[in-house]
């Protein structure tokens, strides 16, 4: 682990993988240092934001135990999906098995919001599934809003019509971004995901 400066009011640590972020923002977010202001996680840093002195924080973050229990931090939201997914049967047979069982896992499966990124409310979804799903070959140059898709390790839902290249499995009409909304990202790290079945259209 690495405490490195981010300018004048932010610390950046760098740790070896996600799952250390997972814990480490577990344990961060369950007793912020005093002054703390905010904390970003991504892939593998944690950005800290505070109004304190910042050698004060280094030691503290320094010190800091990572938690053991790193998924279980949020509140729980359920997600209505029809899994009709242009990559469906594709992600069923990278995986060796039927769309119904592909649909199975991944309503079986409580995922956890990560860290956001990519577009404003997409957060990055992992679980404690075994999940390695290759992007498209090719990304689309239009995913509609509310696609429900798998990339890597990865589960997401696109926010807003954009590009993508993840494997679509299916769709929800829930909002996942509303600037009309407070707050706005129905996604944020730490909260935790359950997708249920909503059939097949």
């Amino acid at each position: 682990m690495r405490v490195l400066p981010a300018g004048d009011r932010a610390l950046l640590v760098e740790l070896d993988g996600l799952d250390d972020v997972l814990g480490y923002y577990a344990a961060l977010s369950a007793d912020p240092p005093l002054g703390v202001v905010d904390i970003v996680p991504a892939a593998r840093t944690i950005l800290v934001t505070t109004s304190g002195d910042l050698a004060s924080l280094s030691r503290a973050l320094q010190d800091l135990t990572p938690s053991q229990d790193r998924r279980a931090t949020g509140d729980l939201v359920e997600l209505p999906v029809v899994y009709d997914g242009e990559d469906l049967a594709d992600v069923a047979g990278l995986l060796g098995c039927t769309a119904a069982e592909v649909i199975a896992r991944h309503t079986a499966d409580e995922w956890t919001v990560a860290f956001s990124g990519f577009a404003p409310g997409f957060g990055y979804l992992t679980s404690t599934g075994d999940w390695d799903i290759p992007r498209r070959s090719s990304p689309r140059t239009k995913v509609p809003a509310g696609a429900v898709a798998l990339a890597g390790e990865f589960s997401g839902v696109y926010p807003r019509e954009s590009p993508g290249g993840w494997q679509l499995i299916g769709r929800t009409s829930v909002r996942i971004f509303d600037s009309s909304r407070e707050p706005a990202a129905l996604f944020h790290p730490g909260r935790r995901v359950r997708f249920v079945d909503a059939g097949r259209g």
